[in-house]
């Protein structure tokens, strides 16, 4: 059944935020989320921050106008422990808009991949550990968009009501395990995420499914359009997608039409697209249509046989580790780590320091392994 739980303490003034500081700095561990409105704004920006202690639940609203400056000591503390569920998102967010940073992170998602649980998806977790269901209705939910329905702060307390008890079972796996220490290295690699630059790039154009079909002078009108999408999104305050999808684009690219009658023909164009953006698309087609074909990118770098090798000796032992204990191939050691491995051939413990994903428990436990499959090769 779904849970029903009591209505949360919601945050939206000075004094409610003053509580809520205090309430939380007396306690060793928070558990903590947030609700973005990537699905319905160009810039998206963090529009709810739940937080959970033993008794009480909270929704903090960051478009109220707070000055939120008074939780950050609380996200650096070392003694107040921050359970999240797939925290690097969270975390990345949470520095962007507020310039939040992390000390004493607990990740239940990173926890249950550790433990080598079948499912490590919140919504599976909370139904198959607590007999929680979640209403679905809510994962593309505008969270942007004020007043809030009742139903859906309900759904966002359940993001944070049960992590505690959930971190409580996980921690105690962990040690039974053995692998507390090998989580906590995981936990403070998450806590160091920095937020992704969202600056527009119109060269990014080259990543729309279906670029590399199109010709030079076709792939000329896909960048022109693909800039205008972006300049009208920006200027509408919508994602991208939400003024024409990819797919419209590369068959606008490809048709080219010059006048509203054949815009109108072009497959998956609707006709208020037509109505809306009809005369700047044309002039878009126009300004592509005489662009010269853009420059093809440097290929990337090819691997030679030896790296190759290394890399794939390295990724058959990850899989026979992986195996034995019972979880995903990069909980022991992700692709890049494998590559950079491959591609600078350490020789010795120390030279293992400069592997970023490659912490002290990584080293000690898999360190002789790594070493000695990289030296078959020499």
């Amino acid at each position: 059944m779904t849970s029903s739980l009591p209505p949360p303490v919601v945050v939206t003034s000075p004094p409610q935020l003053a509580a809520l500081v205090e309430a939380l700095s007396d306690q060793p561990a928070i558990a903590v989320d947030t609700e973005s409105n990537s699905l319905y704004a160009y810039q998206e920006r963090v529009c709810l921050i739940q937080f959970s202690i033993p008794g009480a639940d909270y929704v903090m609203d960051p478009l109220a106008g707070l000055d939120l400056s008074p939780l950050a000591p609380i996200f650096t503390d070392p003694g107040v422990q921050k359970v999240f569920h797939a925290a690097e998102y969270d975390v990345m967010c949470l520095k962007r808009d507020f310039g939040f940073r992390f000390a004493n992170l607990f990740d239940t998602m990173w926890a249950a991949r550790i433990l080598g649980w079948p499912h490590v998806g919140l919504g599976d977790v909370l139904k198959e550990t607590f007999g929680v269901r979640t209403n679905k209705r809510y994962q593309r939910y505008n969270w942007g968009k004020r007043p809030l329905e009742p139903e859906a702060l309900a759904y966002a307390c359940l993001d944070t009501h049960y992590l505690l008890p959930l971190r409580h079972l996980q921690a105690d796996a962990l040690m039974q395990k053995g692998r507390w220490e090998e989580a906590r290295e995981i936990f403070d690699q998450v806590a160091t995420s920095e937020p992704v630059s969202h600056a527009f790039d119109p060269e990014s154009f080259r990543r729309v499914k279906g670029v590399r079909d199109l010709t030079g002078h076709e792939q000329a009108v896909l960048r022109e359009l693909y800039v205008w999408r972006d300049r009208e999104a920006r200027r509408h305050g919508r994602p991208p997608f939400k003024v024409l999808n990819d797919r419209v684009l590369v068959a606008l690219a490809q048709t080219r039409p010059r006048t509203p009658k054949e815009l109108a023909d072009v497959p998956g164009l609707k006709p208020y697209h037509v109505r809306r953006y009809g005369e700047r698309i044309l002039r878009a087609l126009g300004r592509g249509v005489r662009a010269r074909p853009p420059e093809p990118p440097p290929p990337p770098r090819r691997h030679s046989e030896a790296e190759v090798a290394r890399f794939q000796a390295l990724r058959a032992w990850r899989k026979q580790v992986a195996a034995e204990r019972g979880v995903d191939v990069d909980v022991i050691v992700s692709n890049t780590v494998l590559w950079a491995l491959a591609e600078q051939n350490p020789r010795t413990i120390g030279d293992l320091t400069r592997f970023e994903g490659l912490g002290p428990w990584k080293r000690r436990t898999h360190g002789k392994a790594i070493l000695k499959i990289l030296d078959v090769g020499h």
